[in-house]
């Protein structure tokens, strides 16, 4: 496309913490944000995020037909999806001009080039009627990059009328932060661990999904000893651009926690994730942010924003008090970065992943019926 002009995205994401699949709608050209449009959850049964964790830490070619297995029943969730959510915003396939599909990480090592997410654009794009661009990823861990955080763009988009310097946290399964300094500047990095070691942690010990509300937390005691010594791991000695896979902490973690009760292993992790953002401050960010905004999953535990409200030298507020919508930032931050992809504009930035230039990124899937029309014109 080579005219910038407003387009409909639709964004869909799917999570670290397996919970289910946002998506939501947005009017933008890439650069400026016009209209916010409907949004909406839908969780994954028990059966989906079972399949999502069996693949995930699998390195590529590793039983690659459990995989391509989980990424078509995956797909097929996320097309209806994106039904459900044109049926609530009174619309038609042919009024959404792009779908910006993140799919699923399974894997992510920068190290070795590889980050991994399963999802079918090809069979959404057949599937929902709509161009898909997916494979967001890719261009910048082929060229050195750290394969993300990727929406420190649509954090500034977000912020232009804000005060700065200002930190975007966005607690999902892992912790990332955007700083967007006072003449937009930007770092991007993953501070830590977020939802996805509390989960896995409650699940083992509680058989629930997750800590609802902090509630287990609120009730422990933080092991301080075992903060102390996660906090010595060399990801935390790494400058950034820095980026994590979703385990990487996990082996250790689950062997300094044996003998913990339910509700002090949760309260020691949970601290764990603030800490290790309250560090992100204290070293890694140019110049102290004078607000701190928090979206995503762990916005909802109070336990969790309590801690961080307790390390973090700055005013923090949740998302929805600056009018954002903190559930659904990641969801539109990918229908904003699919619409940068089909204008050319850079989608990561040496300061955000390590590329060496701003450079552009994912992979376009036309729907097979027009590309069919488009040949026989």
């Amino acid at each position: 496309m080579e005219v910038i002009k407003p387009l409909t995205a639709l964004g869909l994401m799917s999570g670290t913490s397996m919970d289910g699949v946002d998506a939501a709608l947005l009017v933008t050209d890439g650069v400026d944000i016009f209209e916010y449009g409907k949004a909406l959850n839908r969780p994954y049964d028990m059966d989906m995020r079972a399949d999502l964790r069996s693949v995930t830490g699998r390195g590529v070619g590793e039983d690659s037909k459990k995989i391509k297995d989980v990424e078509r029943k995956m797909t097929l969730f996320h097309a209806e999806v994106v039904s459900e959510l044109l049926d609530s915003a009174g619309l038609r396939a042919e009024d959404v001009d792009v779908i910006g599909f993140h799919g699923h990480t399974v894997y992510h090592n920068p190290a070795e080039k590889i980050s991994v997410q399963i999802g079918d654009g090809d069979l959404l794009a057949e599937q929902t009627r709509i161009p898909v661009v997916n494979r967001f990823r890719n261009s910048d861990i082929a060229n050195g990059g750290q394969g993300g955080p990727m929406m420190a763009s649509y954090h500034a988009a977000l912020a232009r009328d804000l005060e700065k310097p200002l930190a975007v946290l966005n607690i999902g399964g892992v912790a990332k932060l955007t700083w967007i300094g006072e003449n937009g500047e930007l770092v991007a990095f993953d501070t830590g661990p977020g939802n996805a070691l509390i989960d896995d942690w409650m699940m083992k010990k509680h058989g629930t999904n997750m800590d609802f509300d902090g509630n287990m937390a609120a009730v422990g005691k933080v092991n301080e000893k075992i903060v102390s010594l996660m906090m010595k791991s060399p990801y935390f000695k790494k400058k950034p651009p820095k980026s994590l896979d979703r385990d990487e902490f996990s082996l250790k973690i689950s062997e300094h926690l044996e003998g913990e009760s339910v509700a002090d292993g949760a309260a020691t992790l949970t601290a764990f994730t603030a800490q290790a953002a309250a560090a992100a401050a204290k070293d890694f960010l140019p110049k102290p942010a004078r607000q701190w905004i928090v979206c995503g999953g762990g916005a909802h535990n109070p336990t969790l924003v309590r801690m961080l409200r307790q390390r973090i030298d700055a005013p923090i507020s949740a998302a929805r008090e600056v009018n954002w919508n903190g559930d659904f930032l990641e969801a539109q931050g990918f229908a904003f970065l699919a619409v940068r992809s089909l204008f050319g504009l850079p989608l990561s930035f040496p300061t955000t992943t390590g590329v060496p230039h701003s450079m552009c990124g994912g992979m376009l899937h036309g729907v097979p019926d027009l590309l069919k029309e488009k040949k026989n014109r």
